[in-house]
């Protein structure tokens, strides 16, 4: 199958990306740190950082791991922090040291940690102190050997570092009791680091960088590969298709969606800096009065985002005060844009919210709207330089266009497959390769590309994959439950939410009984908003669950 570059793509954008221009993430990293050392890199809690400053403090990371706990490369590093300056520092650290990068969401529970570390086989961990503890119950379960914890104010000015330190633990109580008797704090290691002298480490295209997380297509948590060469021509495909929009040295990011997270990775924290931006890091989107009076501090350029951050945005009184007068692009990924929000966010700012869309296998781009798009149209957008999307059917064979059937892509972007995983990997791919997405779509004689359903029966929870199997499996243990079933219904916070089918076992099982042993046992985003018993679950012949007759269940409850 041929791509066939249709009448409305961009004129101004090359069909195909320049895939030797840098063998490595680290070359990208290299080029930024000499030619923007001036600029200032990252901002956060009032403080920023230039490019200078980022290098010589990576490098010092990068030497604590190599020499002084002597890992060597390709050995699994885990982060788990929310937006901080530190994160890149370690991410970057990481990299630089021949490294592979395991993120890990903050607010996942003992079991979700312990899965993660074990499958990925991580050896060190650099954990924020408000999550240490969860990290401790689970520890002697996994392979971790070294550990070092770092406190949120820590890369702050001396007299400001021990103040927000002080107010976090002593006063906002942030930070629960942990016993960590090994750990080394973030400060010390950078000390011992920078008394070494850096040593780069090479690394090819096809070294792996990250073991990126994902419920995948099915099932459970996996580790998506993720190697340097994709992440790299991700990042040149975005510079592609939307960096002419930019000037090098002179944009502002905002960054409010966790770096943990690929979109916010890939879009913000690697994209941006080949363009020697400074990335405005946001500790807690949730607090948005915080949030908007953040945003009025800076004449900001660019801004990404799921639906529900700028759903939230939209309906803070004073966001209508900020200045909007330098945004180039709002760029809305992660989960489906809704008309209403678009329209909304187009009449408060002045700007078209252009949807993108990609998975975490794609380091993940796959499709963006035209820059110059003036109005929201509802399409995920075309197929960015260097990508090949078809739609295929059932039987692998690819519909007519205007037609539905499985969305499908290949480009140099496209993970080689799940860590460990053969049997998933194979599931992930068509007999010709092409990686298949799960998602039902169309596509127009323009090429623009539709979502229309999902074929999957995965829930998406304000940008994150939640997924039915996992939720029963943790559910089910509960003695009290003879059978439950998991449903993802519409939201309009948060495009879909949770809820619970359950034939209790137990007649006094109240829904604030699984409510609490849900806070227990799930991340926040995964626990269900709605739970409904019920005396049977519906059932094919062959006892597998009919969630059709639930959807309908629940729009027309009895």
């Amino acid at each position: 199958m041929e791509k066939i570059w249709l009448k409305e793509y961009p004129s101004d954008v090359p069909e195909e990306i320049e895939l030797d221009r840098y063998q490595s993430i680290n070359e990208i990293l290299e080029e930024a740190f000499e030619k923007y050392s001036a600029r200032p890199s990252y901002s956060n809690m009032g403080h920023t950082i230039s490019y200078l400053e980022l290098d010589r403090l990576t490098m010092a990371f990068a030497n604590y791991l190599q020499f002084e706990l002597g890992l060597k490369k390709g050995e699994r590093v885990a982060i788990m922090m929310p937006n901080l300056i530190q994160y890149p520092v370690c991410l970057f650290g990481i990299l630089r040291a021949g490294m592979i990068v395991v993120n890990v969401n903050p607010l996942y529970t003992a079991r979700e940690l312990e899965h993660q570390l074990k499958d990925s086989g991580t050896k060190a961990i650099i954990v924020v102190a408000n999550f240490a503890h969860t990290l401790e119950s689970c520890l002697l379960k996994t392979m971790v050997e070294h550990i070092v914890v770092t406190e949120i104010g820590d890369m702050l000015p001396p007299v400001k570092k021990t103040l927000v330190n002080f107010v976090v633990k002593y006063i906002k109580h942030m930070v629960p009791s942990y016993n960590l008797p090994k750990a080394v704090p973030f400060l010390t290691a950078l000390k011992l680091g920078k008394q070494k002298h850096f040593k780069p480490v090479t690394a090819k295209k096809e070294d792996i960088a990250f073991l990126q997380y994902t419920g995948g297509t099915t099932g459970v948590s996996k580790g998506a590969i993720l190697t340097h060469g994709n992440i790299v021509a991700n990042v040149l495909q975005a510079k592609t298709w939307i960096g002419h929009t930019f000037v090098e040295g002179k944009e502002i990011a905002i960054t409010p969606l966790p770096l943990y997270h690929i979109f916010s990775l890939t879009a913000n924290c690697l994209f941006m800096t080949t363009l020697g931006s400074l990335n405005v890091l946001i500790t807690n989107p949730r607090d948005m009065p915080t949030f908007v009076a953040e945003l009025k501090k800076w004449p900001f350029t660019f801004f990404t985002g799921l639906n529900t951050l700028f759903a939230g945005l939209l309906n803070q009184p004073d966001f209508a005060s900020v200045d909007f007068s330098h945004l180039k692009i709002t760029l809305g990924g992660g989960m489906a844009v809704t008309h209403a929000v678009a329209e909304k966010w187009k009449s408060v700012t002045g700007h078209v919210l252009l949807e993108a869309y990609g998975l975490t296998e794609t380091s993940p781009a796959v499709c963006i709207n035209p820059v110059n798009l003036k109005e929201y149209n509802g399409y995920i957008g075309l197929p960015i330089s260097s990508t090949l999307v078809c739609i295929l059917d059932e039987n692998e064979k690819e519909v007519p266009l205007g037609e539905r059937g499985e969305l499908c892509i290949k480009g140099p972007q496209v993970t080689q497959g799940y860590h460990n995983l053969p049997d998933e990997t194979a599931h992930l791919f068509s007999k010709e390769g092409w990686l298949k997405t799960g998602d039902i779509a169309t596509m127009t004689e323009q090429g623009y590309v539709k979502i229309v359903d999902r074929k999957k029966d995965m829930i998406l929870v304000s940008g994150f994959n939640v997924y039915p199997n996992e939720l029963e499996d943790v559910i089910s243990e509960m003695e009290e439950v003879l059978e439950v079933a998991v449903l993802g219904v519409p939201d309009e916070k948060s495009g879909e939410v949770v809820k619970l089918f359950i034939v209790k076992k137990d007649p006094k099982l109240t829904k604030q009984d699984v409510q609490v042993y849900c806070k227990q046992h799930l991340t926040g985003y995964k626990r269900p908003k709605y739970i409904e018993f019920i005396d049977e679950l519906p059932k094919t012949n062959v006892g597998k669950v009919l969630r059709r007759a639930l959807r309908e269940r629940h729009i027309y409850p009895t």
